[in-house]
């Protein structure tokens, strides 16, 4: 079954890359939306700036592709921009998101703390609605990796599948239907992240 990493410009692929062969699979890096309508599934990574990932994006037509697979069932997982880049709009750009969720990125007030948020953090999760495949293996409290000055606000709190607090509460990570997304980097988050890859490969 294909995985397609999606290459928009603004991603450290390379640790994505061994992340995911440690976790299982041989991803296709692509550019290509012809390559994402067809893969099994998508991946997109992404640091840097919100308007420049949405941008390249467009311009490659993979704006396009991911929403058609997306609302096709394709299984998606977001990294960091590309857990941002599912929700209609953000503080850091005009740029409108995907849309695929309701809400918007809003950046960290400078009350917080020092902004970015950087370095390890402990998340929580609500199991109250039953346990989800995805995040088997993930006790309450498990440490992973962040490195972020935006974080998402959902419209619907329903699809918040893991929180954090780094002076206030925010979310690390939502899901829907097919749609798993997270703010800190499993790639760089040791056995937690490894553990977490393989659970979407399974999926």
């Amino acid at each position: 079954m294909a995985t397609v990493v999606i290459d928009s410009g603004s991603g450290n692929l390379r640790s994505v890359h061994r992340a995911l062969e440690a976790a299982g699979c041989v991803p296709e890096f692509t550019s290509d939306p012809d390559a994402v309508r067809k893969a099994d599934r998508i991946v997109v990574p992404g640091q840097g700036a919100f308007g420049d990932c949405v941008g390249n994006l467009d311009k490659h037509g993979l704006s396009e592709a991911i929403i058609e697979s997306a609302k096709a069932g394709t299984p998606y997982f977001g990294i960091c921009l590309g857990l941002h880049i599912l929700f209609e709009s953000s503080d850091e750009s005009s740029d409108k998101g995907l849309g695929l969720l309701e809400g918007d990125v809003q950046r960290f007030s400078p009350e917080v703390g020092k902004v970015p948020h950087m370095g390890w953090n402990s998340v929580t999760w609500d199991y109250s609605e039953g346990r989800d495949p995805i995040l088997e293996g993930i006790p309450q409290e498990t440490y992973f990796y962040f490195t972020h000055s935006y974080h998402v606000e959902p419209l619907d709190a329903r699809v918040i599948a893991l929180r954090c607090h780094y002076g206030h509460d925010f979310v690390a990570a939502i899901r829907h239907e097919n749609l798993f997304a997270c703010q800190f980097h499993p790639e760089k988050s040791q056995g937690a992240g490894l553990t977490l890859l393989a659970n979407f490969l399974k999926a």
